[in-house]
This record gives structure tokens, sequence and C-alpha cells, in this order.
């Protein structure tokens, strides 16, 4: 694998679940 690959991957996963944490905190159950 690439590193450019390498880092696009875990750029977005971490992207993603920032997005849902926020959604998690902004709408608690």
């Amino acid at each position: 694998m690439s590193d450019r690959l390498r880092v696009s991957i875990v750029g977005a996963s971490g992207y993603v679940g920032g997005e849902l944490l926020r959604l998690l905190l902004d709408h608690p159950q």
C-alpha cells in the first residue's frame, strides 16, 4: 500500500468518525 493511499484512508476515516461523533453529540438519545 502506498503512503499516499494510506494517508487518504486514514484522513477519510477520521473525517467520517468526526462527523458521526458530531451528529451523536448534536442529537443525544
